[in-house]
Protein backbone atom coordinates (compact mmCIF):
# COMPACT_ATOMS: atom_id res chain seq x y z
CA UNK A 1 0.00 0.00 0.00
CA UNK A 2 0.89 3.62 -0.74
CA UNK A 3 1.83 5.74 2.21
CA UNK A 4 1.20 8.85 0.27
CA UNK A 5 -0.32 12.29 1.45
CA UNK A 6 -3.61 13.43 1.64
CA UNK A 7 -2.97 14.45 -2.09
CA UNK A 8 -1.72 11.70 -3.54
CA UNK A 9 -4.50 9.91 -1.92
CA UNK A 10 -7.37 12.59 -3.30
CA UNK A 11 -5.96 12.21 -6.94
CA UNK A 12 -5.59 7.93 -6.13
CA UNK A 13 -9.57 8.39 -5.07
CA UNK A 14 -10.54 10.37 -7.65
CA UNK A 15 -8.97 8.43 -10.25
CA UNK A 16 -11.02 5.53 -8.90
CA UNK A 17 -14.08 6.80 -8.93
CA UNK A 18 -13.97 7.62 -12.49
CA UNK A 19 -12.90 3.96 -13.51
CA UNK A 20 -16.51 3.18 -11.35
CA UNK A 21 -18.07 5.11 -13.18
CA UNK A 22 -16.83 4.57 -16.80
CA UNK A 23 -17.62 0.95 -16.26
CA UNK A 24 -21.29 1.94 -16.24
CA UNK A 25 -21.25 4.51 -18.60
CA UNK A 26 -25.13 4.86 -20.69
CA UNK A 27 -23.07 5.04 -24.04
CA UNK A 28 -20.74 1.89 -23.32
CA UNK A 29 -23.39 -0.47 -21.33
CA UNK A 30 -25.78 0.79 -24.06
CA UNK A 31 -23.45 -0.28 -26.75
CA UNK A 32 -22.51 -3.11 -25.16
CA UNK A 33 -25.66 -5.02 -24.58
CA UNK A 34 -27.10 -3.96 -27.95
CA UNK A 35 -24.36 -6.01 -29.52
CA UNK A 36 -26.12 -9.50 -28.76
CA UNK A 37 -29.81 -8.52 -29.00
CA UNK A 38 -31.55 -9.33 -32.37
CA UNK A 39 -34.12 -5.86 -33.49
CA UNK A 40 -36.54 -5.71 -36.59
CA UNK A 41 -35.37 -3.46 -39.01
CA UNK A 42 -37.10 -0.09 -37.65
CA UNK A 43 -36.53 0.72 -34.06
CA UNK A 44 -37.98 3.46 -32.61
CA UNK A 45 -35.99 4.88 -29.68
CA UNK A 46 -37.21 6.40 -26.36
CA UNK A 47 -34.30 7.27 -23.67
CA UNK A 48 -35.38 8.75 -20.12
CA UNK A 49 -33.66 9.99 -17.20
CA UNK A 50 -29.86 11.46 -16.39
CA UNK A 51 -28.25 8.83 -18.43
CA UNK A 52 -30.50 9.29 -21.49
CA UNK A 53 -28.23 11.33 -23.85
CA UNK A 54 -25.17 8.97 -23.19
CA UNK A 55 -27.83 5.89 -23.57
CA UNK A 56 -28.55 7.15 -27.20
CA UNK A 57 -25.61 8.08 -28.50
CA UNK A 58 -24.40 4.17 -27.38
CA UNK A 59 -27.99 3.10 -29.34
CA UNK A 60 -26.78 5.20 -32.46
CA UNK A 61 -23.16 4.10 -32.26
CA UNK A 62 -24.32 0.22 -32.73
CA UNK A 63 -27.84 0.27 -34.69
CA UNK A 64 -27.34 3.23 -36.76
CA UNK A 65 -29.73 3.52 -39.90
CA UNK A 66 -31.62 1.09 -38.07
CA UNK A 67 -32.99 3.73 -35.79
CA UNK A 68 -36.21 5.63 -37.32
CA UNK A 69 -37.12 7.89 -34.55
CA UNK A 70 -36.55 9.13 -31.22
CA UNK A 71 -37.47 10.87 -28.28
CA UNK A 72 -34.95 11.57 -25.58
CA UNK A 73 -35.70 12.87 -21.93
CA UNK A 74 -33.08 14.44 -19.00
CA UNK A 75 -32.05 16.30 -16.68
CA UNK A 76 -31.94 20.35 -17.67
CA UNK A 77 -28.39 20.95 -18.29
CA UNK A 78 -27.04 17.13 -19.27
CA UNK A 79 -28.09 17.14 -23.15
CA UNK A 80 -25.37 17.06 -25.52
CA UNK A 81 -25.22 19.27 -28.40
CA UNK A 82 -24.12 15.93 -30.64
CA UNK A 83 -27.65 14.57 -29.47
CA UNK A 84 -29.64 18.00 -30.35
CA UNK A 85 -28.02 17.73 -34.02
CA UNK A 86 -29.91 14.91 -34.90
CA UNK A 87 -33.16 15.88 -36.57
CA UNK A 88 -34.09 12.13 -35.94
CA UNK A 89 -34.63 12.71 -32.47
CA UNK A 90 -37.09 15.22 -30.40
CA UNK A 91 -35.28 16.24 -27.23
CA UNK A 92 -36.37 17.61 -24.33
CA UNK A 93 -35.29 18.57 -20.16
CA UNK A 94 -36.89 18.63 -17.63
CA UNK A 95 -36.57 19.07 -13.67
CA UNK A 96 -35.19 17.00 -11.48
CA UNK A 97 -35.31 16.12 -8.18
CA UNK A 98 -38.48 18.03 -8.35
CA UNK A 99 -40.60 17.58 -11.61
CA UNK A 100 -41.34 21.25 -13.40
CA UNK A 101 -43.62 21.80 -15.75
CA UNK A 102 -41.51 20.23 -18.77
CA UNK A 103 -42.03 16.93 -16.66
CA UNK A 104 -45.30 17.51 -17.43
CA UNK A 105 -44.61 18.05 -21.06
CA UNK A 106 -42.57 15.33 -21.41
CA UNK A 107 -45.10 12.92 -19.91
CA UNK A 108 -47.61 14.01 -22.43
CA UNK A 109 -44.80 14.08 -25.77
CA UNK A 110 -43.86 10.01 -24.18
CA UNK A 111 -47.76 8.78 -23.88
CA UNK A 112 -48.23 10.24 -28.00
CA UNK A 113 -45.06 9.39 -29.30
CA UNK A 114 -45.35 5.48 -28.11
CA UNK A 115 -49.25 5.21 -29.28
CA UNK A 116 -48.08 5.95 -32.65
CA UNK A 117 -45.65 3.27 -33.24
CA UNK A 118 -46.64 0.58 -35.38
CA UNK A 119 -47.55 -2.78 -34.36
CA UNK A 120 -45.09 -4.12 -36.57
CA UNK A 121 -41.94 -1.95 -35.43
CA UNK A 122 -39.89 -2.54 -32.48
CA UNK A 123 -39.40 0.42 -29.53
CA UNK A 124 -35.97 0.16 -27.57
CA UNK A 125 -36.50 1.97 -24.28
CA UNK A 126 -34.21 2.64 -21.83
CA UNK A 127 -34.26 4.26 -19.00
CA UNK A 128 -31.99 5.42 -16.30
CA UNK A 129 -32.04 6.88 -12.66
CA UNK A 130 -33.82 10.36 -12.48
CA UNK A 131 -36.79 9.12 -14.60
CA UNK A 132 -39.65 9.56 -11.79
CA UNK A 133 -39.22 12.98 -11.92
CA UNK A 134 -38.43 14.18 -15.34
CA UNK A 135 -41.56 12.40 -16.82
CA UNK A 136 -44.99 12.39 -15.84
CA UNK A 137 -48.73 12.27 -16.99
CA UNK A 138 -50.56 12.70 -14.07
CA UNK A 139 -54.08 11.09 -12.68
CA UNK A 140 -56.87 13.26 -13.67
CA UNK A 141 -57.44 16.05 -10.87
CA UNK A 142 -54.08 15.97 -9.95
CA UNK A 143 -51.55 19.60 -10.28
CA UNK A 144 -47.72 20.15 -11.23
CA UNK A 145 -48.51 21.84 -7.84
CA UNK A 146 -49.59 18.43 -6.32
CA UNK A 147 -46.98 16.87 -7.33
CA UNK A 148 -44.65 19.36 -6.63
CA UNK A 149 -45.69 19.20 -2.69
CA UNK A 150 -45.63 15.38 -2.39
CA UNK A 151 -42.22 15.21 -3.75
CA UNK A 152 -40.79 17.91 -1.84
CA UNK A 153 -42.76 15.35 1.24
CA UNK A 154 -41.01 12.65 0.11
CA UNK A 155 -37.45 14.28 -0.42
CA UNK A 156 -37.80 16.12 2.81
CA UNK A 157 -38.74 12.75 4.70
CA UNK A 158 -35.87 10.61 4.41
CA UNK A 159 -38.03 8.09 2.77
CA UNK A 160 -36.03 5.62 0.64
CA UNK A 161 -35.88 5.60 -3.41
CA UNK A 162 -38.17 2.66 -3.13
CA UNK A 163 -40.79 3.60 -0.88
CA UNK A 164 -40.83 7.22 -2.88
CA UNK A 165 -41.22 5.42 -6.27
CA UNK A 166 -44.31 3.09 -4.78
CA UNK A 167 -46.52 6.35 -3.68
CA UNK A 168 -45.26 8.32 -7.17
CA UNK A 169 -46.65 5.23 -9.18
CA UNK A 170 -50.31 6.09 -7.27
CA UNK A 171 -50.69 9.81 -8.75
CA UNK A 172 -49.38 8.91 -12.09
CA UNK A 173 -51.09 7.74 -15.74
CA UNK A 174 -47.98 5.71 -17.23
CA UNK A 175 -46.09 4.49 -13.58
CA UNK A 176 -46.29 1.16 -12.18
CA UNK A 177 -46.40 -0.06 -15.89
CA UNK A 178 -49.32 1.23 -17.13
CA UNK A 179 -47.50 3.31 -20.05
CA UNK A 180 -47.71 -0.49 -21.72
CA UNK A 181 -51.52 0.20 -21.78
CA UNK A 182 -50.70 2.48 -24.75
CA UNK A 183 -48.17 -0.12 -26.65
CA UNK A 184 -48.70 -2.51 -29.41
CA UNK A 185 -45.33 -3.12 -30.73
CA UNK A 186 -42.56 -5.70 -29.43
CA UNK A 187 -40.37 -3.67 -26.42
CA UNK A 188 -37.05 -4.10 -25.73
CA UNK A 189 -36.04 -2.52 -22.38
CA UNK A 190 -32.77 -1.29 -21.31
CA UNK A 191 -32.36 -0.40 -17.72
CA UNK A 192 -29.84 1.64 -15.46
CA UNK A 193 -30.48 0.86 -11.82
CA UNK A 194 -30.03 2.94 -9.50
CA UNK A 195 -31.88 1.90 -6.72
CA UNK A 196 -31.23 -0.85 -3.91
CA UNK A 197 -31.53 -4.50 -4.60
CA UNK A 198 -31.62 -3.55 -8.89
CA UNK A 199 -35.58 -3.73 -8.34
CA UNK A 200 -37.27 -3.36 -11.63
CA UNK A 201 -40.55 -1.67 -10.20
CA UNK A 202 -38.72 0.93 -8.61
CA UNK A 203 -36.49 2.21 -11.79
CA UNK A 204 -37.88 5.05 -13.03
CA UNK A 205 -41.07 3.89 -10.86
CA UNK A 206 -41.32 1.19 -13.21
CA UNK A 207 -42.85 2.52 -16.33
CA UNK A 208 -42.91 -0.61 -18.42
CA UNK A 209 -42.99 -3.17 -15.35
CA UNK A 210 -45.76 -5.54 -14.36
CA UNK A 211 -47.01 -3.79 -11.03
CA UNK A 212 -49.93 -6.01 -9.61
CA UNK A 213 -50.94 -2.81 -7.05
CA UNK A 214 -51.60 -0.55 -10.23
CA UNK A 215 -53.30 -3.04 -12.10
CA UNK A 216 -50.80 -4.03 -14.73
CA UNK A 217 -50.33 -7.49 -13.03
CA UNK A 218 -47.43 -9.78 -15.04
CA UNK A 219 -49.93 -12.22 -16.02
CA UNK A 220 -51.21 -9.36 -18.93
CA UNK A 221 -50.34 -10.27 -22.11
CA UNK A 222 -49.13 -7.09 -22.55
CA UNK A 223 -46.19 -8.55 -20.96
CA UNK A 224 -45.07 -11.24 -23.28
CA UNK A 225 -44.15 -8.52 -25.74
CA UNK A 226 -42.07 -7.04 -23.52
CA UNK A 227 -38.14 -7.91 -22.66
CA UNK A 228 -36.05 -6.38 -19.79
CA UNK A 229 -32.70 -5.87 -18.91
CA UNK A 230 -30.20 -4.37 -16.48
CA UNK A 231 -27.04 -2.68 -18.21
CA UNK A 232 -25.65 -1.22 -15.44
CA UNK A 233 -25.86 -1.45 -11.79
CA UNK A 234 -24.01 -0.49 -8.22
CA UNK A 235 -22.72 -3.69 -7.81
CA UNK A 236 -20.54 -3.07 -11.60
CA UNK A 237 -19.44 -0.29 -10.77
CA UNK A 238 -17.96 -1.45 -7.36
CA UNK A 239 -16.82 -4.46 -8.89
CA UNK A 240 -14.56 -1.38 -11.96
CA UNK A 241 -13.11 0.11 -8.58
CA UNK A 242 -12.07 -2.97 -7.01
CA UNK A 243 -10.50 -3.78 -9.89
CA UNK A 244 -9.12 -0.34 -11.24
CA UNK A 245 -6.92 -0.66 -7.35
CA UNK A 246 -5.63 -3.82 -7.82
CA UNK A 247 -4.27 -2.71 -11.09
CA UNK A 248 -2.69 0.11 -9.15
CA UNK A 249 -0.74 -2.61 -6.54
CA UNK A 250 -3.39 -1.53 -4.43
CA UNK A 251 -5.10 -3.82 -1.32
CA UNK A 252 -8.83 -4.03 -1.43
CA UNK A 253 -10.11 -4.70 1.99
CA UNK A 254 -13.33 -7.21 1.53
CA UNK A 255 -16.88 -6.50 2.16
CA UNK A 256 -16.80 -2.97 2.95
CA UNK A 257 -20.46 -2.44 3.35
CA UNK A 258 -23.24 -0.31 1.78
CA UNK A 259 -24.41 2.93 1.20
CA UNK A 260 -28.25 1.71 2.25
CA UNK A 261 -30.15 3.07 5.25
CA UNK A 262 -30.93 6.14 7.72
CA UNK A 263 -28.04 8.95 6.98
CA UNK A 264 -27.19 8.13 10.77
CA UNK A 265 -26.82 4.65 10.36
CA UNK A 266 -24.82 4.66 7.48
CA UNK A 267 -22.39 7.58 9.14
CA UNK A 268 -21.98 5.24 12.11
CA UNK A 269 -21.47 1.69 9.19
CA UNK A 270 -18.76 3.83 7.78
CA UNK A 271 -16.78 5.47 10.81
CA UNK A 272 -16.65 2.37 12.47
CA UNK A 273 -14.10 1.09 10.07
CA UNK A 274 -12.49 4.52 8.70
CA UNK A 275 -12.21 5.73 12.22
CA UNK A 276 -10.71 2.82 13.89
CA UNK A 277 -6.86 2.49 14.52
CA UNK A 278 -7.50 -1.25 14.18
CA UNK A 279 -8.94 -1.06 10.56
CA UNK A 280 -6.37 -2.25 7.89
CA UNK A 281 -4.44 -0.39 5.78
CA UNK A 282 -6.18 -0.53 2.17
CA UNK A 283 -8.74 0.50 -0.17
CA UNK A 284 -12.69 0.19 1.15
CA UNK A 285 -15.48 0.47 -1.30
CA UNK A 286 -19.07 1.06 -0.53
CA UNK A 287 -22.68 1.74 -2.88
CA UNK A 288 -25.85 2.63 -2.19
CA UNK A 289 -27.93 5.50 -1.33
CA UNK A 290 -28.17 6.70 2.26
CA UNK A 291 -31.41 8.52 2.84
CA UNK A 292 -31.79 12.48 4.90
CA UNK A 293 -34.15 13.84 6.79
CA UNK A 294 -34.03 17.36 6.23
CA UNK A 295 -34.37 20.85 8.03
CA UNK A 296 -37.74 23.09 7.11
CA UNK A 297 -35.17 25.20 4.98
CA UNK A 298 -31.86 23.46 3.86
CA UNK A 299 -28.70 24.71 2.76
CA UNK A 300 -26.74 23.72 0.29
CA UNK A 301 -26.17 20.03 -0.52
CA UNK A 302 -27.04 16.73 -1.11
CA UNK A 303 -26.42 13.42 1.17
CA UNK A 304 -22.92 12.61 -0.50
CA UNK A 305 -21.98 16.26 0.98
CA UNK A 306 -23.25 15.90 3.88
CA UNK A 307 -21.77 12.14 4.34
CA UNK A 308 -18.44 13.56 3.67
CA UNK A 309 -18.26 15.88 5.60
CA UNK A 310 -19.65 14.18 8.73
CA UNK A 311 -17.14 11.64 8.39
CA UNK A 312 -14.36 14.69 8.81
CA UNK A 313 -13.87 13.71 12.81
CA UNK A 314 -13.86 9.59 12.09
CA UNK A 315 -10.95 9.87 9.27
CA UNK A 316 -9.20 12.36 11.27
CA UNK A 317 -8.98 10.14 14.39
CA UNK A 318 -7.70 7.06 12.21
CA UNK A 319 -5.29 9.43 10.66
CA UNK A 320 -3.81 8.53 7.22
CA UNK A 321 -7.10 8.48 5.66
CA UNK A 322 -9.25 10.02 2.90
CA UNK A 323 -12.49 9.45 1.83
CA UNK A 324 -14.15 10.55 -1.47
CA UNK A 325 -18.24 9.98 -1.33
CA UNK A 326 -20.16 11.36 -4.58
CA UNK A 327 -22.79 10.61 -6.97
CA UNK A 328 -22.31 8.22 -9.70
CA UNK A 329 -24.26 10.64 -11.77
CA UNK A 330 -22.18 13.79 -11.33
CA UNK A 331 -25.21 15.72 -9.30
CA UNK A 332 -25.65 15.29 -5.36
CA UNK A 333 -29.39 16.65 -4.25
CA UNK A 334 -30.29 19.91 -6.22
CA UNK A 335 -26.53 21.04 -6.57
CA UNK A 336 -24.31 20.54 -9.66
CA UNK A 337 -21.52 19.15 -7.65
CA UNK A 338 -21.09 15.26 -7.35
CA UNK A 339 -20.31 15.22 -3.73
CA UNK A 340 -16.82 15.71 -1.25
CA UNK A 341 -13.34 14.21 -0.52
CA UNK A 342 -12.56 14.67 3.05
CA UNK A 343 -8.61 13.68 4.59
CA UNK A 344 -7.51 13.74 8.08
CA UNK A 345 -6.67 16.70 7.95
CA UNK A 346 -9.70 18.66 6.93
CA UNK A 347 -10.97 19.07 10.52
CA UNK A 348 -8.17 21.01 11.33
CA UNK A 349 -8.55 22.95 8.51
CA UNK A 350 -12.31 23.11 9.44
CA UNK A 351 -10.84 24.26 13.28
CA UNK A 352 -8.14 27.23 12.05
CA UNK A 353 -11.25 28.76 10.08
CA UNK A 354 -14.05 28.58 12.55
CA UNK A 355 -15.96 26.63 10.43
CA UNK A 356 -18.54 24.62 13.11
CA UNK A 357 -19.12 21.53 10.94
CA UNK A 358 -21.62 19.99 13.58
CA UNK A 359 -23.63 23.66 12.67
CA UNK A 360 -23.42 22.65 8.82
CA UNK A 361 -24.85 19.57 9.03
CA UNK A 362 -27.61 20.85 11.03
CA UNK A 363 -28.59 22.92 8.42
CA UNK A 364 -27.95 20.50 5.69
CA UNK A 365 -25.70 23.08 4.44
CA UNK A 366 -22.63 20.90 4.24
CA UNK A 367 -22.07 22.27 0.50
CA UNK A 368 -20.90 25.65 1.78
CA UNK A 369 -18.37 24.25 4.18
CA UNK A 370 -16.83 21.87 1.91
CA UNK A 371 -16.61 24.68 -0.53
CA UNK A 372 -15.19 26.26 1.67
CA UNK A 373 -12.44 23.58 2.53
CA UNK A 374 -11.98 23.13 -1.21
CA UNK A 375 -13.11 19.62 -0.44
CA UNK A 376 -16.28 19.68 -3.06
CA UNK A 377 -16.00 17.50 -5.76
CA UNK A 378 -17.31 18.61 -9.46
CA UNK A 379 -17.51 16.12 -12.38
CA UNK A 380 -20.37 17.34 -14.26
CA UNK A 381 -22.68 14.99 -15.94
CA UNK A 382 -21.43 11.43 -15.97
CA UNK A 383 -24.11 9.73 -18.72
CA UNK A 384 -24.66 7.51 -16.12
CA UNK A 385 -26.73 7.02 -12.55
CA UNK A 386 -26.15 3.93 -10.58
CA UNK A 387 -26.74 5.57 -6.82
CA UNK A 388 -23.40 6.50 -4.84
CA UNK A 389 -20.00 5.73 -4.54
CA UNK A 390 -17.53 6.14 -1.08
CA UNK A 391 -14.13 5.21 -1.74
CA UNK A 392 -11.52 4.85 0.99
CA UNK A 393 -7.86 4.95 1.17
CA UNK A 394 -6.13 4.24 4.85
CA UNK A 395 -2.50 4.03 4.59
Amino acid sequence: MLNGTSIERATLLRELFQAGVDAVGGFEATARALQDIELGANVHLVALGKASDSMARGALHILGDKIVSGLVVTKHGHLSDELKSYDLFDCYESGHPVPDEASLIAGDKLVEYVRRIPSSDTLLFMVSGGTSALVEHLNAGLTLDDLKRETGKLLASGAAIGEMNKHRRTLSRIKGGKLASTIQCQVVQLLISDVPGDRLADIGSGLLVPDALTGMPPELPVWQRVSTRIIASSAIAQAAVKTAALHRGLFVVQGSGDLDGDMPEVLDRISNVIGSVQSQPGVYIWGGEPTVVLPENPGRGGRNQHLALALCESVAARGNASILVCGTDGTDGPTNDAGGLVSDATLASALENNLQINDYLARADAGNCLDALNALVTTGPTGTNVMDLAIAIID
